[in-house]
């Protein structure tokens, strides 16, 4: 008999006529007359209930059907005589695909830490928290490609294996096919990269964004949506080694332009999320984060704040003057912390903020410097940049953006001064060489928004298989 899947089992009003569905024994109770089996299979945070009746099946047959096992339930569909769901099947017929011994399948009906489940990361999809964060997931990457295509972006897909590296920082992971117990080097004792692969050295990507300019110089607007890799020594909990990024890059736009893509994205992002996801996120509102769905329609039904770096500053200066305690300095030309992002967004605006115009010494070489420079207590400041990051209460950063530089001297001026090894960028370059064009882009980690959507407070905890450091399992 062809299956149907709980979610649409659940619904279904064809009452008295014969069904099957295939999942995963959740649970069996009972007493002597009669059992009753909690099934699920993915499609849904819902399980279904199978009503046993003992005179019908013998305990023999019914002792594989443990927690955890899996079963294909043919029966009858009659409206439910109990309370939380409307219908339930009657069984007729059991067919049983793999049992599950109760004394060694972790996954028993008992509470779990998030830290213990990360130890299983190939089994908790199966727990209702994971499935429920797995299918909002799911919907948050249709909702990304959505907005992209509805709004006349082009997929663009930047290569994960680079030489480049777009943040300058270094953190990067090689990719050799040299034998690392014998590596040839050159005369000043560096390696020598000539019998490798690729012939130089190479890396895994930290972002997609100057091969998306490159995209964008010739059609317009596009869109990257992928996974990147930092090796950053962070064990945080918003912090992964491997994670996706999602990276617009628009011709012709200005820094306001940008800020109302980036408001007008989020909210779309987290509008579908209410829209499509309501079954999941209002488990996740009861067992995880009570405040969850009022925060997510908080954050669609309201403006965005937009501050600058040195009005931020000044307001928590003066949150410091008047007793707040920060664990970080919060001086201009500091990097604001976590911390200080949310004192912001949380107890001074109460809602999302979109912070501009940072200090040039703490952002990217390739952002649009300002004409003038900000003044702060009566004394002007350092030279700025148009970077336009977005805070979110619970999270901080979710967003960093910026106008990038398109005048060739100023651009090669930041290089220079930054000590910037361009040997292998000269392609970047020719994108202020040939037909140079105004444009802008932001890069918002994927992790960071389903940080936000689900309510969870690792970041561990909305991917399926985390990649941190000494932590590369599954």
């Amino acid at each position: 008999m062809q299956r149907t899947v709980i979610i649409d089992a659940l619904k279904s009003t064809a009452f008295n006529e014969p069904i099957n569905v295939r999942g995963w024994v959740r649970s069996r109770r009972g007493n002597k007359q009669v059992n009753f089996i909690a099934l699920n299979d993915g499609s849904t945070i819902k399980n279904i209930q199978i009503v046993v009746d003992l005179n019908k099946f013998s305990e023999d047959t019914l002792k594989p059907v443990t927690t955890g096992s899996c079963i294909s339930a043919t029966g009858i569909l009659v409206p439910s005589q109990g309370a939380g769901q409307a219908v339930e099947i009657q069984l007729t017929d059991l067919e049983i695909y793999g049992s599950a011994d109760p004394d060694q399948y972790p996954l028993q009906k008992k509470g779990l830490s998030m830290e213990y489940l990360r130890t299983i990361a190939h089994l908790r999809p199966r727990t209702n928290t994971f499935g429920a964060v797995f299918r909002i997931r799911h919907n948050m990457a249709i909702a990304i490609h959505t907005y992209f295509h509805q709004h006349g972006y082009f997929y663009f897909h930047t290569p994960l294996i680079t030489a480049s590296d777009c943040e300058g920082a270094g953190q990067m992971f090689q990719v050799t096919t040299k034998n690392l117990y014998n590596l040839k080097k050159g005369e000043d004792g560096k390696i020598d990269y000539s019998d490798d692969f690729f012939g130089k050295q190479t890396s895994l990507t930290v972002s997609g964004q100057l091969e998306g300019e490159l995209a964008a110089m010739a059609l317009g607007k596009i869109y990257t949506f992928g996974p990147t890799f930092r090796a950053e020594n962070s064990n945080t909990p918003r912090h992964l080694a491997e994670f996706w990024m999602i990276e617009p890059e628009v011709a012709f736009i200005q820094k306001d332009e940008l800020m109302d893509l980036e408001e007008d994205f989020i909210k779309f992002c987290v509008r579908w999320a209410l829209d499509n996801c309501m079954d999941d996120l209002e488990f996740l509102n009861q067992f995880v984060d009570k405040g969850l769905i009022e925060r997510l329609r908080s954050v669609v039904d309201t403006e965005f704040v937009r501050l600058t770096y040195t009005e931020g500053v000044q307001i928590l200066q003066e949150a410091v003057r008047n007793g707040k305690k920060f664990e970080f300095p919060c001086n201009w030309g500091d990097d604001l912390a976590s911390e200080h992002e949310r004192y912001l967004v949380e107890e001074h605006f109460g809602k999302p903020v979109i912070m501009t115009d940072y200090p040039k010494e703490i952002k990217a070489f390739y952002m649009k410097i300002n004409d003038q420079k900000p003044v702060l207590n009566g004394q002007e400041m350092d030279e700025t940049v148009q970077g336009t990051d977005v805070l979110f209460p619970q999270i901080g950063e979710i967003i960093g953006g910026s106008v990038r530089e398109e005048s060739m001297d100023k651009l090669m001026g930041e290089i220079t001064r930054r000590n910037i090894p361009m040997k292998d960028m000269w392609w970047y370059l020719d994108t202020r060489r040939f037909g140079a064009a105004p444009h802008a882009g932001f890069g918002l980690g994927f992790e960071r928004l389903m940080l936000f959507v689900t309510g969870m407070q690792n970041i561990r905890d909305v991917i399926p298989f985390p990649r941190t450091p000494k932590t590369a399992e599954f």
